[in-house]
């Protein structure tokens, strides 16, 4: 983080950073109790180590980072990941056209585990299939690699599928609360209109709006274009969580605190991820819309099990890449 955004980050949080003076002591000042934060945040060093390079007790450090990634989250929420409305998800959608060729594409989702210590009393809930305990955080990611809407805090040994049914973002999705765009025509192609899909893994299920791979087994030509195309949609997810475990190195090692402070700094890593994304890159060219056509029917399928309009929607992608071919053009 450069010195002109940590400037921008302390004049957003001050006024919340900014405790009374008594006679008794003085204030720590929002400058000292950011800067802990993000030394915490960006190190992974335990509240023992700070408490002798900061000079502060273990408790005092513990309280002013819960508090100050609880801040971070309800104060920059709404300005570095707010709800997405109708042209937001055309400008994701062209931002994937652009730089991976998919087009109809706003979002790639996946789940990643957070590595926690066991909760008290909690059996295996948390353990989960690689063997330690976690808590999952499921992301969905645009082209620039910031996360668009994220559910923090499922059981560990919960499958992502499950998850994403369950969660927020799934159940509006299905019932069709997400303010999606109507379909719009492939750009070259003169079939049908194509609705908006999400691009994910084998582990999620086939649905009008998500989109999966094939199965790897006796693939042809058309169909294994269409999985390479879908895999260069889907590695923005993957890229996003390796840029943010890699700038926010508290995930590199399990997170010795209760679940409500873990929830705490997994929200607070996921808006300065996106805060320093947007400061410190350069935002992207627009890119001019493709023309949209006339919608086409499609049956509603809440459980988000593969129906009829699911694969009519992936063989219709499918076609179109098959045309188009595997190549950037």
């Amino acid at each position: 983080m450069s010195v002109s955004v940590f400037d921008i980050l302390l004049a957003s949080l001050r006024s919340g950073l900014t405790f009374q003076d008594t006679n008794m002591r003085r204030s720590i000042s929002p400058e000292e109790r950011l800067l802990l934060t993000l030394r915490f945040l960006a190190t992974g060093n335990s509240f023992a180590s700070l408490n002798y390079k900061y000079l502060l007790g273990i408790s005092t450090i513990s309280g002013i980072v819960c508090h100050t990634c609880q801040l971070i989250w309800q104060r920059l929420r709404d300005a570095v990941m707010p709800q997405p409305k109708a042209k937001d998800w055309l400008r994701i959608a062209d931002g994937f056209y652009k730089s991976s060729q998919f087009p109809n594409c706003i979002g790639a989702l996946d789940g990643k585990h957070i590595r926690v210590k066991k909760p008290p009393h909690s059996g295996s809930q948390y353990f989960n299939f690689k063997e330690y305990f976690s808590i999952v955080l499921l992301a969905l990611v645009d082209s620039n690699y910031r996360f668009i809407i994220v559910d923090i805090g499922a059981y560990g040994s919960t499958a992502d599928a499950r998850i994403f049914c369950s969660s927020r973002m799934g159940e509006r999705l299905h019932a069709n609360q997400l303010a999606l765009p109507e379909p719009r025509r492939l750009p070259g192609f003169s079939a049908s209109a194509a609705p908006f899909v999400i691009v994910a893994d084998e582990g999620f299920a086939l649905s009008p709006h998500v989109m999966r791979a094939f199965p790897r087994r006796n693939l042809d030509d058309r169909n294994r274009i269409f999985n390479y195309r879908l895999s260069r949609a889907r590695r923005y997810v993957e890229c996003a969580f390796g840029i943010l475990s890699n700038k926010w190195r508290v995930f590199m090692s399990s997170l010795q605190m209760s679940l409500q402070n873990a929830t705490l700094v997994i929200q607070a890593c996921v808006i300065l991820h996106n805060f320093t994304r947007i400061h410190d890159v350069p935002s992207e060219p627009e890119v001019a819309p493709f023309p949209t056509t006339t919608s086409v029917g499609l049956d509603h399928n809440p459980q988000g099990r593969p129906g009829s309009a699911g694969l009519a929607v992936r063989e219709l992608f499918a076609d179109y890449f098959s045309i188009r071919g595997s190549t950037r053009r």
